[in-house]
C-alpha cells in the first residue's frame, strides 16, 4: 500500500511528531511504501519527497512588515501553495490513503481539498484540541477553558488566547470559523484517530461531530526503551523525574511547592531531576535555589534520556491541562518505571491508581505530597508497580497491535471511498 503522511514538523520535535515517524516506521516494517509531506526545516530528517516541502516560517517572530504578516495570515487560513505542492508531489508519488498529523498553520488543511478532489481517503490522528479550540489546548489564563464550546470561537478574542495577543486571537477565530462553520473543511476527512477516550469524549460534548475512532500511543521504539532498570525502589537515595516541556500547563510549580514541604516539613531526603526546555526554565531554576538537590538538565532524547529515567525511582507528570496520551507516560512504563500522575486529561487511562502507579488531583500540593510519601515508603511497591506498567505496555500498547487495528482502520476508510 503507498501511504502519504502528513505533518507540519518532519524532525522529532514532540510527541505527535514521534507519533508520526513511528507510525511511518511500523507501516515501512510491514512491507508499505511511506512517503512524507510536512514544512522545510534545517533539523528535518531527509526524504525523497522534501523538495515539495512547504518553506519554513516561523510564527513565533513578527519582523514588523505588514506584508510579511499578511502573507503568513493567508497560509494559516487557506494555503494555496501546499495545495499546489502537494498535488504536484502525488502526480509523482501517488498515494492508496493519506493519513493527516498536525497540519494547521503551517500548511493548513487547503491539502484536503486536494486529497479529496483525487478520491484519496484521508484519516487524521488528532494529538490536541485544535478541532474546537483556537488555541489548542483548551486553556486560557493559565487555566483550563472551555469557552469556545458550541462553536463560540469569538471567546479567543475577548480572552486574547493566542500569546495574549488581539491580533493573533482574532486570526485564530477567524481560522476557526472559516474552516468549522463556513468551509466544513474536515468534513473531508474520513475518520479522525484519537489516542486517548478523554480527547474523543471532549470533542463530541464541545459539538465535533465527525466520527471518531479511540486508537492509543504506543511505544515506538520499545526494544531501545524497555531494559532492566539501573535504580528501583530498594536503592536508598529516592529520586523523581520529570520529562517533557517547560511551560505552565504542565504543572511544575505545584511540583516544585510540593518538594519544598517533603524536604522541608517532611523531612524526606528525595532528589528532583528535571528534563526539557521552554519558556519556565529560568523562573523554575530561580525558584530551585531554596531546595536541595533539584538538577536541571535540557532537552535529552533517546538513549541518554532512558538513562536517567531508569536511575530514577518515580516518573511525576504533574499536569495542570488536559493531557491527550501522554507519550512520556509510555516510555516511563517501557522503563519499569511507575508514574504519579495528575487525575487531568487522558492521564488516569494510562496511569492505574495503585497498579501502574498514583493519580492526584490536579494543582493540589498536598494531594502530591500525599502521593509521593506514599510511594516512596515502599521499595516492594515501586518495584511491583514498575513491573505492572512494564506488562501492560508491553501487552496492550506494543506496536504490533497499533498496526494491526490502524491496518483496520485504512482499510475500512478504503472500502468505503470504492
Amino acid at each position: 500500500m503507498n501511504i502519504l503522511q502528513v505533518n507540519k514538523f518532519h524532525y522529532l520535535r514532540g510527541g505527535s511528531e514521534r507519533v508520526y515517524f513511528g507510525t511511518a516506521d511500523i507501516l515501512e516494517k510491514h512491507g508499505h511504501t511511506v512517503k512524507f509531506f510536512s514544512m522545510s526545516h534545517p533539523e528535518n530528517i531527509p526524504c525523497e519527497t522534501s523538495k515539495y516541502f512547504m518553506p519554513d516560517v516561523d510564527l513565533n517572530t513578527d519582523d514588523g512588515n505588514p506584508m510579511s504578516q499578511l502573507k503568513i495570515a493567508f497560509r494559516i487560513l487557506y494555503s494555496f501553495e501546499a495545495k499546489k505542492r502537494i498535488s504536484r508531489m502525488l502526480d509523482q508519488y501517488p498515494a492508496d490513503i493519506a493519513h493527516l498529523h498536525n497540519i494547521h498553520h503551517q500548511i493548513s488543511p487547503s491539502i484536503l481539498h486536494e486529497l479529496r478532489s483525487r478520491k484519496i481517503p484521508i484519516v487524521m490522528t488528532l494529538h490536541d484540541y485544535k478541532m474546537v479550540c483556537g488555541s489548542y489546548s483548551l486553556m486560557a489564563d493559565e487555566k483550563v477553558c472551555e469557552d469556545c464550546n458550541g462553536g463560540r470561537y469569538f471567546s479567543a478574542i475577548r480572552k486574547r488566547c493566542i500569546k495574549n495577543s488581539r491580533t493573533k486571537s482574532v486570526l485564530a477565530a477567524v481560522e476557526m470559523y472559516l474552516h468549522h462553520t463556513l468551509l466544513d473543511i474536515y468534513g473531508a476527512v474520513d475518520v479522525f484517530i484519537s489516542p486517548s477516550l478523554f480527547l474523543k469524549n471532549k470533542l463530541q460534548e464541545m459539538g465535533f461531530k465527525k466520527p471518531i475512532i479511540h486508537l492509543s500511543n504506543f511505544v515506538m521504539n520499545f526494544e531501545d526503551v524497555r531494559s532492566e532498570p539501573e535504580g528501583n525502589g530498594s536503592r536508598k537515595e529516592k529520586s523523581l523525574v520529570y520529562f517533557g516541556r517547560l511551560s505552565p500547563e504542565k504543572g511544575l510549580f505545584t511540583l516544585m511547592k510540593a518538594v519544598k514541604i517533603l524536604q522541608t516539613k517532611e523531612g524526606i531526603r528525595i532528589k528532583v531531576k528535571i528534563i526539557g526546555e521552554g519558556p519556565l526554565k529560568n523562573v523554575l531554576k530561580k525558584n530551585a535555589e531554596e531546595l536541595n538537590h533539584v538538577q536541571f538538565f535540557g532537552y535529552m532524547r533517546g538513549q541518554s534520556l532512558y538513562h536517567e529515567i531508569k536511575k530514577s525511582t518515580v516518573v511525576v507528570l504533574p499536569s495542570e491541562w488536559y493531557e491527550n496520551n501522554p507519550i512520556s507516560v509510555l516510555e516511563a512504563f517501557a522503563l519499569g518505571k511507575p508514574v504519579i500522575g495528575a487525575r487531568i486529561g487522558g492521564i488516569p487511562e494510562l496511569v492505574q491508581n495503585n497498579v501502574t502507579g498514583l493519580t492526584f488531583e490536579s494543582g493540589n500540593v498536598d494531594d502530591l505530597v500525599e502521593k509521593i510519601t506514599a510511594m516512596l515508603e515502599s521499595s516492594d511497591r515501586i518495584i511491583h508497580m514498575g513491573e505492572n506498567a512494564r506488562l501492560f505496555v508491553e501487552r496492550e500498547l506494543n506496536a504490533e497491535k497499533y498496526y494491526q487495528e490502524l491496518m483496520k482502520i485504512y482499510q475500512s476508510v478504503i472500502r468505503k471511498n470504492r
